[in-house]
C-alpha cells in the first residue's frame, strides 16, 4: 500500500505556520489588494504544498541570512518546465527566511488568463508583470518575484538545461524608479523534474501557447530542489529612471552573471539524482562559464 505520512504536515511546520501567519495577518489586517490576495486562502495553500516542498522536493535553502527586512526585487533563473520554481521560492521566503513575507510573483499573461488557476494565483500573491502592477506593490511594502528569462527560461530542451536565456530589463527600470535592492536567486534542481524533454516551438507558435513540450514524464519527478539566496545588490547613486539603455543593460548583465555564479556553486553541491543525465550538462555548463569569463 501507498504510504502518504511523509506527505503530512509535521507537527513543527503546522505551528510555524500558525506563527507565521499570526504575523502576516497583522501586516496585512488594513491592506486592500486590487488583486484578490486573499491571506486566509494562502495558509491553506501553504499547508497542503508545504509537505511537498519538504518531503518530496526536499528543499534546502542558502544564503537566508541576505535578506533584510525591507522590500525587494527577488530575480530569479527560471527553469523546470512548469513553474514549480515559483511556488518553491515564495514557499522558501515564508517558510525558511526571517521575517517571512509573501513574495508577489509576476506571471505571465498566458497564466493569469487561465480560468481559476489565474484567479487562485492572483489570490495567493501572484499578479500580472506589468511595471504599473509591480511599482504599486513596492510603494505597499511589498517584495516582487521576477523570472527576466521570461517563459524562454522554463521552455528549454534537455541539452539547454542551466543555460540563461537573455534577461529582459524592465525589472530594472522599476527597481531604478522606486530605489529598490535585487536579491538574486538561483534554483537548482527543477530542471531534472523533467529530464528529457522537447519542445515543438513552431507548433506552439501556431496553438498561441507559450510551449509545447514533449517529456518523457507527465508528472514531475522528485528531483531535490536547492535555492541559493545571493547578497542584495544595490541601485547605483547616479542612475535614475530615464538612464540610458546601455547603463540598464551592463547592470542587468552583472544581475545575470551573479546568478550564473550561484548556478555553478549549486551545480557543484546539489544532490545525486539520475547523475548520468546531470553530470555530462554540469560539466559542461561549469567549463562553458569559466571559458567565457576568462574572455570577459
Amino acid at each position: 500500500m501507498l504510504n502518504l505520512n511523509h506527505l503530512l504536515l509535521s507537527p513543527e511546520d503546522d505551528l510555524k505556520i500558525n506563527n507565521i501567519f499570526h504575523e502576516l495577518r497583522e501586516k496585512y489586517k488594513d491592506y486592500k489588494d486590487p488583486w484578490g490576495f486573499n491571506i486566509d486562502l494562502c495558509e491553506k495553500a501553504v499547508r497542503k504544498l508545504l509537505p511537498v516542498y519538504r518531503s518530496y522536493f526536499k528543499v534546502r535553502v542558502f544564503g537566508a541570512e541576505n535578506v533584510k527586512d525591507h522590500s525587494y526585487i527577488v530575480t530569479s533563473n527560471h527553469s523546470g518546465q512548469i513553474p514549480i520554481d515559483g511556488m518553491l521560492i515564495t514557499l522558501a521566503f515564508l517558510m525558511d527566511v526571517s521575517p517571512p513575507r509573501v513574495l508577489r510573483a509576476m506571471v505571465e499573461r498566458f497564466l493569469a488568463q487561465l480560468p481559476f488557476l489565474g484567479d487562485f494565483t492572483a489570490q495567493t500573491g501572484s499578479i500580472l508583470g506589468d511595471r504599473a502592477n509591480c511599482a504599486y506593490l513596492i510603494e505597499n511594502g511589498e517584495s516582487i518575484l521576477v523570472f527576466p528569462e521570461g517563459v524562454r527560461g522554463i521552455s528549454k530542451n534537455t541539452p539547454d538545461f542551466y543555460k540563461l536565456r537573455h534577461f529582459s530589463e524592465g525589472f530594472y527600470r522599476i527597481a531604478l524608479q522606486k530605489r529598490t535592492p535585487i536579491l538574486p536567486v538561483c534554483v537548482i534542481g527543477a530542471e531534472e523534474m523533467f529530464p528529457f524533454v522537447f519542445h515543438y516551438k513552431k507548433v506552439a507558435k501556431l496553438l498561441k501557447v507559450p510551449a509545447l513540450p514533449l517529456t518523457a514524464n507527465f508528472f514531475p519527478l522528485p528531483s531535490p530542489i536547492d535555492i541559493y539566496i545571493g547578497e542584495e545588490i544595490a541601485i547605483p547613486e547616479h542612475m535614475g529612471p530615464e538612464a540610458l539603455d546601455k547603463d540598464i543593460k551592463e547592470n542587468v548583465y552583472h544581475i545575470e552573471n551573479t546568478i550564473k555564479r550561484l548556478m555553478i556553486t549549486g551545480l557543484k553541491n546539489r544532490r545525486p539524482f539520475i547523475d548520468p543525465i546531470r553530470k555530462p550538462i554540469s560539466k559542461y555548463i561549469i567549463k562553458e562559464f569559466k571559458n567565457k569569463s576568462q574572455h570577459e
